[in-house]
């Protein structure tokens, strides 16, 4: 999630008094669960919306359309619309008309109508998502012998995380799979997703923001507060969703600050108003 300004409130954060509104910008889906969600969240999440704060969800969710994924939001009594979603699959239409490009797609079968103006005849390039159970060998060997057979392979990611977390636990996000393709196919994918620089710069564009007013808050050290550091926003980790207490790989310079955490009866954490000391 993202908030913007450094006096302001967050959706997960109390909000601070405040003589005006000010921007927000940039939020995670991470730290909601689709099977239940905290009142204490959402209670906070409509306090920011109440106070006239912009905000952005900015989520590489790859398993459903823009659509359905603010239906469950909805669903769950969080009042998002279409327009304050981020997410990869439109960004990658964008991509793929402005360079003429016709995709073969591995993508999750829920995930498949954002492509439907899209030509996918005779396709030269990959599209690659979050495909869960189709991330089989068959269709992954495809995808290979397609990139492997063109002159100038073109490899476009819809995020490179490593994992996410589900009910059930921990599972293989897309980015396992893209390093798999960039390997034996010796190319370089273009990520359309968090963390790439373009995604933020996407979100702030929509909300009309600059990066120094915009904070980004979520639980993936690296596609979250990483990602959002290098377009030069502040952010802040919440430790909710996939938060581990020992980050692994690489992360951008001052992004391992971790926010303080309060847990809601049922366990899950959010945030409170002392998040402010972290954006001075």
């Amino acid at each position: 999630m993202s908030a913007a300004s450094s006096t302001t409130a967050v959706p997960m954060a109390a909000s601070p008094s405040a003589a005006r509104p000010r921007p927000c910008a940039g939020c995670t889906e991470d730290v909601i669960s689709w099977i239940r969600v905290p009142s204490a969240v959402r209670e906070q999440y409509l306090k920011i919306k109440a106070s006239g704060l912009k905000l952005q969800l900015c989520t590489n969710e790859t398993q459903a359309t823009r659509e359905n994924f603010v239906r469950k939001l909805r669903a769950m009594g969080f009042d998002i619309s279409v327009a304050e979603v981020t997410a990869p699959a439109p960004a990658a239409c964008r991509l793929l008309k402005e360079r003429g490009l016709r995709p073969h797609l591995l993508v999750h079968d829920d995930l498949v109508p954002e492509f439907a103006e899209i030509d996918k005849t005779n396709p030269n390039c990959v599209v690659l998502g979050d495909a869960a159970e189709n991330f089989t060998y068959a269709n992954l060997n495809e995808a290979f012998r397609l990139l492997i057979g063109m002159e100038k392979p073109v490899l476009i990611s819809l995020g490179k995380g490593r994992y996410y977390k589900e009910t059930d636990g921990l599972k293989l996000d897309v980015g396992a799979y893209m390093k798999a393709l960039e390997y034996a196919c010796d190319v370089q994918a273009e990520v359309v997703g968090k963390p790439a620089k373009r995604f933020f710069e996407s979100a702030l564009a929509e909300l009309g923001v600059p990066p120094e007013q915009a904070i980004m808050i979520g639980d993936d050290i690296v596609n979250d507060v990483g990602g959002a550091q290098q377009c030069g926003m502040r952010a802040l980790q919440v430790r909710t969703g996939k938060y581990r207490s020992t980050p692994r790989g690489p992360c951008h310079q001052g992004c391992c600050a971790v926010t303080g955490k309060a847990t809601s009866s049922d366990g899950t954490g959010f945030l409170l108003q002392p998040w402010q000391k972290w954006c001075h």
